[in-house]
C-alpha cells in the first residue's frame, strides 16, 4: 500500500506546541496550509534536537562566501509566531523517527516526521536503518513540511524557547524542580 504523505510544500504555518501544564506537557508539530491542519505528537528531545539541527542547517548555509543564499542570523520580526497551537488538537500521529534536509531547487529546510512503530523504542535496534532509504521502512503515513529558511529560523527559536519553558532545573542537582516541590539528591551523596 503507498504512503500517505501530509504534504506542505510552503505552508501558511509551521510551529511546535505543548498542551498541558510543565512537567506534564505534551509536544506536537503543526503545519497549516488554508483550512488544512495536520498534527503530530512528538517528544519534547525531539523538538529540542530538531530546532537545534534547523539552526546548524541554516548557520551551515550562512556561513558560505557571501551567504548568497541570504540566510538570516535572526528571526525575521514578521515571522515571530507566539501564539497557541491551532484547536482541536488532533494528532494523526506519534513521531518516531525524523529526518531534516535541504533542498537546494526550492531553497527550502525539509522536515520528515514518520510514525512510531508498535512496540518500537529504538529504531537501531529493530535494524530499520535510514528511513529515507527506498524500501527499507514503508510506513503507512508520513509528514513532509518544506519550509524556507526565514520561516526554518523563527520555527528553530519558538521552538527552543518552548522546549526551555519547562519546569526549572535545580541549581544544585541539575533535575527538574516539580510544583509540589523538590528533594535534592547530590551526585555522590548516597
Amino acid at each position: 500500500m503507498p504512503t500517505i504523505v501530509h504534504g506542505f510544500d510552503w505552508p501558511d504555518r509551521v510551529v511546535v506546541g505543548t498542551v498541558g501544564q510543565p512537567g506534564a506537557r505534551s509536544f506536537y508539530l503543526q503545519a497549516r496550509t488554508g483550512s488544512r491542519i495536520v498534527t503530530v505528537s512528538l517528544e519534547k528531545e525531539q523538538s529540542a534536537v530538531l530546532a537545534e539541527k534547523i539552526e546548524e542547517i541554516l548557520d551551515e548555509l550562512m556561513s558560505a562566501d557571501g551567504n548568497p543564499l541570504s540566510i538570516p542570523d535572526a528571526t525575521p520580526v514578521e515571522l515571530v509566531d507566539n501564539d497557541p497551537l491551532e484547536q482541536p488538537v488532533d494528532t494523526q500521529f506519534r513521531t518516531g523517527t525524523m529526518s531534516l534536509g535541504w533542498d537546494p531547487t526550492t531553497l527550502q529546510v525539509v522536515i520528515e516526521a514518520f510514525p512510531m512503530i508498535d512496540g518500537d523504542d529504538d529504531d537501531d535496534s529493530l535494524g530499520l536503518g535510514d528511513p529515507t532509504e527506498p524500501g527499507v521502512f514503508e510506513p503507512e503515513e508520513m509528514m513532509v513540511v518544506r519550509i524556507p529558511v526565514g520561516t526554518a529560523r523563527a520555527f528553530a527559536k519558538r521552538t527552543l524557547e518552548i522546549v526551555g519553558a519547562g519546569r526549572p532545573l535545580c541549581p544544585l542537582c541539575g533535575t527538574p524542580i516539580d510544583p509540589e516541590g523538590h528533594t535534592c539528591v547530590l551526585p555522590g551523596s548516597f
